[in-house]
């Protein structure tokens, strides 16, 4: 069995954002060469994340919407963490959204549903931070 590793990094200029990763990860798997196996991405950050949905910036808006009705990120003094930081709203934000996915790889392509993406989820940006993208298969 074939195994591969990247460590792919991302700075945001906003505090929160959704970047479609997809054409990256498929660039990945190209180098690779596996043409049967699975795909691993996920956040190595603990207010960022990795989610599988659809590329429309309507759910996006709505995405962060919701997010921001389930976490506001202000007042900052509502939440325990904050002492140190600011961002305990961004944890429980990655929380929602997830740490990874899991993609099947058949015949060298993304095995997707209709309309899936691969996106990286920002929740307290504007520094550098990392994704693992492995995959291992044949």
């Amino acid at each position: 069995m074939k195994s591969y590793r990247k460590e792919l990094w991302f700075t945001t200029k906003t505090r929160r954002a959704f970047l479609n990763i997809t054409p990256t990860i498929e660039e990945c798997l190209k180098e690779s060469a596996i043409q049967e196996g699975l795909l691993l991405c996920n956040a190595m950050h603990i207010t960022s994340s990795v989610f599988i949905n659809d590329d429309e910036a309507g759910l996006h808006r709505d995405f962060e919407r919701f997010l921001e009705k389930l976490a506001p990120e202000k007042p900052y003094d509502q939440y325990d963490h904050n002492g140190y930081e600011d961002n305990a709203d961004a944890h429980l934000k990655r929380t929602i959204m997830g740490r990874e996915v899991v993609v099947a790889v058949t015949e060298g392509k993304l095995d997707f549903g209709p309309w899936e993406q691969i996106f990286y989820g920002e929740f307290d940006g504007m520094r550098s931070k990392r994704v693992l993208v492995k995959i291992v298969g044949e």
